[in-house]
């Protein structure tokens, strides 16, 4: 997504999520998870593009999510799959801190 096509959504405090942590939100109606690596901001819309599973629920490895179905792994700072079963890329949004307030870029 180019930086500029969205508008910006507040989803939570920055002191709310700690370096190798995430939160799951939501906008309009989608999950997406939000996560704080000691290199940034990231988020990936919480779906696992190999079957549909909330992927923001695996176990989180530097920055390597792992789905909890099968073990499909994802790179949150660039959504590319990584392992099989999954082949295709996670939605990606871009993330910035406005004060305290961590807001995703929404299409």
């Amino acid at each position: 997504m180019s930086p500029t096509t969205g508008r910006w959504v507040s989803v939570a405090r920055a002191a709310e999520i700690g370096i190798g942590e995430s939160r799951l939100v939501r906008i309009d109606d989608v999950p997406v998870a939000v996560f704080h690596l000691d290199d940034g901001w990231y988020a990936i819309e919480d779906v696992c593009t190999h079957d549909g599973g909330p992927v923001a629920e695996g176990r989180l490895t530097g920055c390597i999510i792992e789905c909890p179905r099968h073990g499909a792994t994802f790179d949150v700072r660039t959504g590319a799959a990584l392992t099989f079963p999954a082949v295709s890329p996670v939605p990606t949004y871009a993330v910035r801190i406005v004060g305290d307030d961590v807001q995703v870029e929404w299409p």
